[in-house]
């Protein structure tokens, strides 16, 4: 693969990466705020346990997806091929984390307002759809694609 190769192809994980950041970087604010809520203070120990896990995937999904960005500025420009391959791991880790902490939020918020029966069933349909639409879709698709 050329260098112009890589240059599109690093330009199309930064773009991806723009639409995750956003999203993630809202939530793990959110939760930073959720501990100076009157309402924080009533919550029992599974919720608070749920909180934790949420908050701490959200911030290492954070983590994951800005990393790609610092990386190709450390590294520089002679190691491309590197830093797409590095950069597109961390992508599929921050994806990970950021469905942990999306179905950790929901199942919190959820438990709040339905209860935790509710909350899990929902949690729990949330990251099937998200595996599906995330991983499965994309590589049925792949499988069934014909090669150029």
């Amino acid at each position: 693969m050329g260098e112009q190769d890589w240059d599109r192809r690093f330009s199309e994980v930064l773009q991806e990466l723009r639409v995750m950041q956003t999203g993630i970087q809202i939530l793990f604010a959110s939760m930073l705020t959720l501990p100076f809520t009157n309402r924080f203070e009533h919550i029992d120990q599974l919720q608070r346990g749920f909180y934790v896990g949420t908050l701490i995937a959200s911030a290492a999904a954070t983590a994951f997806l800005i990393a790609p960005v610092s990386l190709h500025r450390l590294m520089g420009e002679g190691y491309k091929p590197q830093v797409v391959r590095v950069a597109a791991a961390m992508t599929k880790a921050g994806l990970v984390l950021l469905l942990l902490a999306v179905a950790g939020a929901v199942y919190l918020v959820l438990d709040l307002v339905v209860g935790a029966a509710w909350a899990g069933v929902a949690a729990a349909f949330l990251a099937v759809l998200y595996i599906g639409l995330w991983y499965v879709v994309p590589v049925l698709d792949k499988l069934h694609r014909r090669p150029r």
